[in-house]
């Protein structure tokens, strides 16, 4: 299978300017630009990140462009106008983005480069008479967000906003003449402003240059991973903690799980069709899942952390007693799981388990906790409770712990005060 054909296999192409087969036949210097709106990507942005190190590992020479100039701006969205960030704000961002993506990559080469450094000190009138005169108004106004903004009452669109697209097509000219890009990559949203660039260094250089998109990961529901959609799972462990990732993963649905493996690891096609047999045999494993969860989280986070996740998501949901995880694991479940402290004088005579599941959140009221024991739905450290007034003493908190679970994915830890 050829680099190109592993690509298409994994469904990772969708626009392209030129064949793709034959511009990857050729080494290109290839980039992909993101802009500093946040303090951190999201598993959207790691999507094209992967990508990007797949193209880096067949040897094409890679460059990452942070938008320190054009994160003064914003890309325009559907509705609304993005909110503009000040100076600081963008300098600690941008600071943020590179430090990832060296996390990321690793020790594959690469070069960052920031826009700032030519866009904040272009003059204006050099600038449209060098650069405007190759857009047309008419172009501009056909694309899709600008087109839908300005068809949709009490919507409109502001002139920075609307040369955005001017801007990304300077930064492709620009890296192509000082670094010899000649290929860029972006998400299918970003594919008109891609276009900008290989049009732009074709009418004012006379040489071609390519770009070529790959499709918007989506969740079950069809919206993209991202900030806008108010569903960002971040990278930083400060905004999503490691836990709370790779449990993103293991909870995705059957839905995309393929789409998944293929696009978020580096596992041989034919190691994914293995696994999606094996997961299709015994769905409720979540195998395939898991697996993804395992891998994603040690490019993003590390083996270890990775390891100490998967540890404590098996002692909150897979029934591994409290003694047999490490320290480090037991600190990620008390940092996660909801808890409730019981105090050791109110054990003597017993602590109510119904009581103990409305102070964690479990249940609504005493007798709704009551029906949930009676309904075969509660167990108390892997074993199941009938008894709607079961007491908790203190012997069943054997290392000052105990695991409350309702149903599947209820959990409570009990701890000992």
């Amino acid at each position: 299978m050829t680099f190109f054909e592993e690509l298409n296999k994994r469904r990772l192409i969708e626009h392209f300017s030129a064949p793709v087969e034959k511009v990857l036949g050729t080494p290109r210097t290839v980039y992909w630009g993101v802009d500093p709106s946040a303090d951190s990507m999201h598993v959207g942005n790691l999507a094209v990140v992967l990508l990007m190190k797949r193209i880096g590992d067949a040897g094409h020479k890679l460059v990452f462009l942070v938008g320190g100039g054009t994160g003064m701006i914003g890309d325009p969205k559907e509705q609304g106008e993005r909110p503009m960030l000040d100076a600081k704000t963008v300098k600690a961002n941008t600071r943020a983005l590179k430090k990832q993506l060296r996390k990321i990559l690793g020790t594959l080469p690469f070069t960052i480069v920031d826009n700032a450094n030519w866009l904040m000190t272009i003059k204006l009138v050099p600038f449209l008479r060098d650069i405007g005169k190759y857009f047309t108004v008419n172009d501009l106004i056909k694309r899709e967000i600008i087109r839908k903004r300005l068809d949709t009452p009490d919507e409109n669109i502001s002139y920075t906003e609307f040369t955005y697209t001017l801007l990304q097509g300077f930064d492709y000219l620009t890296l192509h003449q000082k670094y010899n890009v000649d290929l860029q990559i972006s998400g299918t949203d970003q594919w008109t402003n891609a276009l900008s660039g290989v049009d732009l260094v074709h009418k004012k250089l006379g040489k071609d240059v390519y770009a070529f998109t790959t499709p918007i990961v989506t969740d079950a529901t069809g919206k993209k991973f991202g900030k806008s959609e108010g569903n960002a799972i971040w990278l930083d462990p400060k905004k999503t903690s490691p836990f709370r990732f790779y449990q993103f993963w293991v909870n995705l649905p059957d839905t995309n799980i393929e789409n998944y493996l293929n696009v978020y690891t580096f596992l041989p096609s034919s190691e994914i069709e293995i696994l999606m047999k094996l997961h299709q045999g015994n769905p409720g494993e979540r195998q395939a899942q898991k697996t993804l969860a395992r891998i994603v989280t040690e490019i993003v986070h590390g083996p270890a952390t990775a390891a100490t996740c998967a540890a404590a998501a098996d002692a909150l949901f897979s029934g591994v007693s409290f003694h047999k995880i490490s320290q480090e694991a037991l600190s990620v479940v008390l940092a996660e799981a909801p808890s409730v402290k019981l105090p050791k004088s109110r054990l003597k005579d017993g602590f109510s388990l119904a009581e103990a599941l409305v102070t964690g959140g479990l249940a609504s009221s005493k007798s709704n906790a009551r029906r949930l024991i009676e309904g075969d739905s509660v167990t108390l450290s892997g074993q199941p409770i009938k008894n709607p007034d079961q007491k908790i003493y203190l012997g069943d908190l054997a290392n000052g712990y105990a695991l409350v679970r309702k149903g599947k994915q209820g959990v409570l830890v009990l701890i000992l005060k």
